[in-house]
């Protein structure tokens, strides 16, 4: 027996262990890692066999004490003691590498983004099928076409909404037909009418209501507004000029896809009624510049008339072109006008008496004769830059009531 010094590891039983040389190694000590710290070397104290093969004493290191133990592994944030141990004690396994990037699952918190990414696009497109069934939505047409019909109205319709602008043009080609019927007219009518209603209401009640006596003879119409009530059904009112009287027309207008049809006979409906413009407030007048416009605009409208654009330059402000009225009407004075107390920008309204083009320089105004005239009303942007010299910056329609001031 030869009394062996063993190195204690952490959580292991201490090895004891005698080991031979192989020829060759002859009374040298043996490292495993050259340069490395010497831990629990054994000084053993052999047979003196007298052949000269082997020294009296040699040393074990720590790698022949114990079998080779697995590298360092880390799991998270906890170190293996054993393999931090065998470190300490000079003993570096082969397959580890010390000081080096560790190529472990460290990468594994990657794949819960991932995952997030990928439930959340699951639940987005899971969420529109639902919807798209729900609301019965149909997908988008890549080529713009709109539906057999060529308008906005068949697009409504397909997608679930009635078809708003397709009922509105349908109810005034209707209400045309409709609003304009005689004794000599009838037969054409009602084959006219048959192409607006369902065929069991054109077979039943061919004139839709009307008894075939007297005549109505429409002059104007427009459509005024729809009431949706739901994706298949409206009424459209349409606002008409009959016999000289004016009146609203509601029509009813059934939808289905692409179509619509006529459901049910009209309704005659009042006029929109009149209502009275509150008074206005009066305002105060600045005489001097009131004074001043009315020496400009005089030439300043002979020139709008006709539109004169050299004349027209000498009136408007820097960077300001106005077109003019190109000979319609002819220049004939000033009715009235207003200027506002301000700066030297003021909004004015005037009233212009205009000449109507059938009677300005005709053979009638030679004669004597009464002229056709025409009062109208414009709200003018002036500009003094000259110090009582004004400029137009422009000029429209007023909202001023008539007999206002």
């Amino acid at each position: 027996m030869f009394p062996v010094i063993g190195c204690s590891r952490f959580l292991t039983e201490t090895s004891w262990r005698t080991m031979d040389r192989e020829t060759g190694a002859k009374g040298r000590p043996y490292s495993a890692l050259q340069g490395a710290e010497t831990c629990g070397g054994v000084m053993v104290r052999g047979p003196n066999s007298g052949n000269g093969t082997r020294s009296s004493a040699y040393y074990l290191d720590s790698a022949e004490l114990a079998p080779p133990r697995p590298g360092t592994r880390a799991l998270g944030h906890e170190i293996d003691p054993l393999a931090s141990e065998s470190q300490a004690c000079g003993y570096v396994p082969p397959d580890s590498a010390v000081g080096g990037a560790w190529s472990g699952a460290g990468g594994r918190w990657l794949l819960w983004p991932l995952r997030v990414v990928l439930w959340a696009a699951l639940l987005v497109i899971a969420f529109r099928g639902v919807t798209a069934i729900v609301l019965n939505e149909a997908p988008a047409s890549t080529g713009g076409a709109t539906g057999p019909s060529g308008g906005s109205g068949s697009t409504s319709a397909t997608s679930g909404q009635f078809p708003v602008a397709l009922a509105e043009a349908y109810a005034a080609e209707f209400g045309r037909v409709y609003l304009n019927f005689g004794p000599q007219t009838q037969g054409q009518r009602e084959q006219q009418l048959a192409a607006f209603v369902p065929a069991s209401v054109a077979a039943a009640n061919p004139d839709l209501g009307w008894n075939g006596a007297g005549q109505t003879s429409l002059q104007s119409e427009q459509v005024a507004g729809i009431a949706v009530q739901d994706p298949q059904h409206a009424v459209v009112t349409l606002l008409a000029s009959v016999n000289g009287q004016l009146m609203e027309l509601g029509v009813p207008i059934a939808a289905s896809g692409s179509g619509v049809v006529v459901s049910g006979v009209p309704a005659w409906l009042p006029a929109p009624p009149q209502i009275s413009l509150p008074l206005s407030a009066s305002r105060s007048s600045d005489p001097l510049a009131q004074s001043q416009l009315m020496n400009e605009l005089p030439a300043f409208f002979q020139a709008y008339a006709n539109s004169d654009s050299a004349a027209l330059n000498r009136f408007v402000a820097p960077g300001v072109s106005l077109t003019g009225l190109g000979g319609t009407v002819a220049f004939d004075s000033i009715a009235s006008l207003h200027v506002p107390s301000g700066g030297m920008t003021r909004q004015i309204s005037v009233s212009v008496i205009w000449q109507l083009p059938d009677q300005a320089g005709s053979s009638a105004a030679k004669l004597g004769m009464a002229v056709s005239k025409l009062q109208m009303t414009y709200s003018m942007s002036v500009l003094d830059l000259q110090s009582g010299k004004w400029y137009v910056m422009e000029i429209g329609a007023s909202t001023e009531a008539v007999g206002a001031r």
